[in-house]
């Protein structure tokens, strides 16, 4: 604030000097939606690393198409992903821990008993036959043997064969207190990845309901748990069950844009670049399922990587089943054909797998090592892990789909497994979209999303030539820094971008509307798809 001299003397004052830096984000968040082995059911959980997915989503299945697509994305350089489990039905595997006849009802609880004591029963922290793996153990050598409402917990996960131990909790000095501060439902509530209690007053016996710490619904009466037994073997889970496969309902069913379930999870998802969704329905993806998704990643400024149907098993068949896709979005593209790879799940047979996760790890690791505006095919796109591909095509027959907007996934002597295509599906030559590549189309994504988050602090600031100048400080800084990163055309930043704010965009009616107007253009990159070499005899050479 201003200062107010009251003495003689030097007064020092600092003077905001109207930067906001814009900082890019990030380009290749990569969200995947299908069924899992275990974890959170419609809710969006961020990874880092297949070994994050192996703890909090089980690893590979057989069940689980999705499984292999993520292991395929971290195999081709992805970094981060957002992974959302769906189930169709189903149910939580439960345990049902012996009660301690030796506590009578006035055992020292630091609340008055309303209700009789109740077993405690524990379900699996997500439905699915995994849970029926579990195992808990009980002891009493707590830190006050003479409080019985104390005890000790282990809980055990086992493979399916009931030989290694996949995880285990052990949580020391839990109570069936409700008032004590290592309250056993909330404990494994907000620590537990296995298990959580299934008969306590927060969230009632009702499966279905959220069980939120220290909310307790008035339908609900406070049942008060009693201490467990001691149990010299560990106590086996009964029940659980993976319930029915995914149906197109699952992702785009009625109520789940209300719910926020399905692909629309993602809505408490703060960002994702990339959506993948890998075959559910038999081996494919529903037309509508596609449709709607590449529309929900055109509303979130994501691109969509469409698998191929199983039916293109042949060149003719991919282009006589393009129009029946679900989608022309410039948002969205589609690789062809499917993936050869080992599965380790089958003794190491060779099996074939969509290329949506694979795809999208060579987005993410040519983000990195290059730009987003950096065409993701060519030799740097190799596909790792991939032994052969489904469909061999020549350069004929890439020569007939790539001016349609179907991106070839071809094999080369010495270079292995290659993506040899970048263009979205408005990408035909007949369509002449100015979003026809890959690049350009996510360049500009990452723009918006930037410039969006990064201008937020111009809302309810005055509107006047000090904010515009502001403006046009700040997002030239950020479009001056992609310039000189190689991300436009241009040899100078004149011809490479401009970025214009003032009277002319902002007029006086705009203001007295509460509207500033930014207007920003660019000069994409293109990729250089087609080099063309020309070659010349000499016939001579005239001495000057």
């Amino acid at each position: 604030m201003p200062i107010r001299p009251t003495y003689p003397g030097v007064y020092i004052e600092e003077i905001p000097s109207g930067v906001h830096t814009i900082t890019g984000v990030a380009t290749s968040i990569t969200a995947f939606v299908g069924r899992a082995l275990w974890g959170p059911v419609n809710d969006p959980i961020v990874i880092n690393s297949y070994a994050d997915y192996e703890r909090q989503f089980g690893g590979l299945s057989t069940l689980s198409t999705m499984s292999y697509a993520v292991q395929d994305f971290y195999l081709n350089g992805g970094s981060q992903a957002i992974i959302v489990r769906l189930a169709n039905g189903g149910s939580a595997a439960t345990i049902t821990l012996p009660q301690d006849t030796s506590s009578p009802p006035s055992s020292p609880l630091s609340s008055p008993i309303s209700s009789p004591f109740t077993t405690l029963l524990l379900n699996a922290a997500s439905v699915g036959a995994w849970g029926k793996n579990l195992t808990a153990l009980v002891d009493h050598a707590t830190k006050t043997p003479a409080d019985m409402t104390l005890f000790n917990l282990t809980i055990t996960l086992m493979d399916s064969t009931g030989t290694k131990v996949v995880t285990s909790e052990k949580y020391l000095n839990v109570s069936v207190d409700h008032n004590n501060a290592r309250y056993v439902a909330k404990v494994l509530q907000q620590n537990s990845n296995l298990v959580v209690v299934a008969n306590d007053s927060i969230g009632g016996t009702d499966p279905t309901r959220d069980n939120v710490p220290g909310v307790r619904p008035a339908d609900t009466v406070v049942q008060i748990l009693s201490p467990p037994q001691t149990v010299p073997t560990p106590v086996p889970a009964v029940g659980g069950s993976d319930g029915d496969p995914l149906g197109d309902n699952d992702f785009i069913g009625p109520g789940t844009q209300d719910n926020k379930s399905g692909i629309y999870a993602l809505e408490k998802a703060d960002l994702f670049n990339i959506l993948s969704i890998p075959p559910y329905n038999g081996s494919d993806v529903g037309v509508s399922v596609v449709a709607n998704a590449a529309q929900y990643c055109e509303k979130r400024r994501a691109f969509y990587v469409v698998d191929p149907p199983s039916t293109w098993n042949t060149k003719a068949k991919a282009i006589a089943g393009l129009d029946s896709l679900g989608t022309k979005s410039d948002h969205a593209a589609v690789f062809f054909p499917r993936l050869m790879e080992v599965n380790p799940l089958k003794d190491g047979q060779i099996d074939t797998f969509v290329p949506s996760g694979a795809v999208a790890g060579i987005f993410a690791r040519t983000d990195a090592q290059r730009g987003v505006w950096k065409a993701p095919a060519g030799q740097e796109g190799t596909l790792v892990g991939v032994v052969d591909l489904s469909v061999p095509l020549t350069d004929d027959e890439n020569g007939e789909l790539n001016p349609l907007g179907i991106n070839c996934l071809r094999a080369f002597p010495i270079v292995g497994r290659v993506v040899w295509g970048a263009r979205t599906l408005q990408g035909a030559d007949q369509l002449a979209s100015e979003w026809k590549y890959i690049p350009v189309r996510r360049t500009a994504l990452f723009i918006e999303e930037s410039l969006y988050r990064g201008t937020k602090w111009v809302v309810f600031e005055p509107n006047d030539e000090s904010l515009w100048a502001q403006i046009r400080l700040n997002v030239g800084a950020f479009m001056h820094n992609l310039f000189r990163q190689g991300a436009f055309q241009g040899k100078s930043a004149r011809e490479a971008y401009f970025v214009k704010c003032d009277s002319e965009t902002t007029t006086q009616n705009d203001i007295d509307q509460g509207i500033v107007n930014i207007l920003v253009g660019f000069a994409p990159l293109k990729p250089a798809e087609f080099v063309i070499i020309q070659i010349q005899q000499m016939a001579g050479q005239i001495q000057v």
